[in-house]
């Protein structure tokens, strides 16, 4: 049995995520959601394979994006195209600018919030940050337009790091690196639906 059939990973459902006020693409208004949505009363932990087919949940995710501002001004983005041996097989071979992932049961352990264990844990399996960074929420996204996105929401987090020192830990992430905003402006419609989203609320 695969990690991502006995995983148990953190939802709400999406009735609440409508009564709260349902939005397509993206939000900065972090504030009006994030907290109802992370109440204990709403969440819970159920089968990853269950929750990947069922839209009446979302799962929600950290999307962490790092940025580097060169000395001269220009701005890069960690950017990388999602290998064949990531969990979300309908990504595969997509590019992206975000790294994140689950919520599970097994972050409840940690010293913070279930949410903020989350996002550490998923950093630390996919890369390797050898840099200071300033942390920031910038907002949300959701796409019920595609079938990864009807099942999920994404918090996107804007990482500004000191230097272009973080390299993948996972082989699947590959041909990584920063690369100039202006540059990646020019492949969106090689970008998963998120990326693309991120790229054109906060970068275009």
């Amino acid at each position: 049995m695969s990690i991502v059939e006995t995983e148990r990973v953190l939802v709400v459902p999406t009735e609440v995520f409508h009564a709260l006020g349902h939005f397509q693409g993206f939000t900065t208004d972090v504030d009006k959601y994030l907290t109802k949505l992370l109440d204990p009363s709403h969440t819970s932990y159920r089968p990853r394979s269950e929750m990947e087919q069922d839209p009446s949940f979302k799962q929600l995710i950290p999307y962490v994006i790092f940025r580097w501002t060169e000395p001269e001004g220009t701005v890069r983005l960690f950017q990388y195209t999602r290998g064949k041996g990531q969990g979300e097989q309908r990504l595969h071979s997509k590019r992206s600018i975000g790294i994140g992932g689950h919520i599970s049961t097994v972050d409840e352990s940690g010293a913070g919030s279930v949410y903020e264990e989350g996002m550490r844990r998923e950093l630390a399996e996919e890369v390797i940050i050898e840099t200071e960074y300033k942390e920031r929420v910038m907002g949300m996204i959701n796409d019920d337009e595609t079938d990864v996105g009807r099942v999920h929401l994404g918090v996107v987090h804007i990482f500004d790091v000191d230097t272009p020192t973080v390299r993948p830990r996972e082989a699947e992430i590959s041909q990584a690196g920063f690369s100039p905003v202006a540059e990646l402006k020019q492949c969106l419609d090689q970008m998963e639906s998120w990326s693309r989203i991120c790229m054109e609320a906060l970068f275009v």
